[in-house]
């Protein structure tokens, strides 16, 4: 499935999450499929992307390192069975967009994790929303350097410099 779609089916699951543990496992997903977008366009994208790119992907590897699997597992209903949703992308088709959509549910990963952190007492709850949300703010750094990168690049090839 196209890093568009899978985007946009995370931040529809975030927007549907209410319990606590479920924003954490969107969390997750949402780092999981940021290691994935990196890791695709290391790869397979545009040349002067790729070193970029591995840095969003092991950002994102690192993001979904910083959430604890085994407490989020331990919830009864918070992780479904199935594989993670980045384990369906087949491809960035659309760069841009696949990076916009990306910042904007990483964004609101990290405000919805500030909400988490906020309403709990529970201190491991809440010391992991910190990891989490410095987590995504990492992977959101990321993705703005490539977004920018790209901008230079399309200001550069307009003018007739690269």
């Amino acid at each position: 499935m196209d890093a568009v779609r899978l985007i946009a089916a995370g931040r529809h699951a975030l927007a549907r999450s209410a319990a606590a543990w479920d924003i954490v496992g969107e969390a997750w997903q949402a780092q999981a499929l940021a290691q994935g977008v990196g890791s695709w366009l290391a790869v397979t994208g545009p040349p002067e992307l790729r070193a970029e790119a591995g840095g969003l992907g092991e950002a994102g590897g690192r993001g979904c390192g910083a959430i604890d699997r085994a407490a989020l597992e331990a919830v009864e209903g918070a992780v479904p069975e199935q594989p993670p949703r980045a384990a369906q992308l087949t491809g960035v088709a659309d760069v841009r967009q696949a990076l916009l959509g990306l910042q904007a549910l990483l964004g609101e990963v990290g405000i919805a994790l500030v909400g988490v952190a906020c309403a709990t007492d529970d201190e491991g709850l809440y010391w992991q929303c910190i990891e989490s949300i410095d987590a995504a703010d990492e992977s959101s750094d990321r993705v703005r350097a490539l977004l920018r990168r790209m901008t230079v690049r399309e200001r550069g090839s307009a003018s007739g410099v690269m």
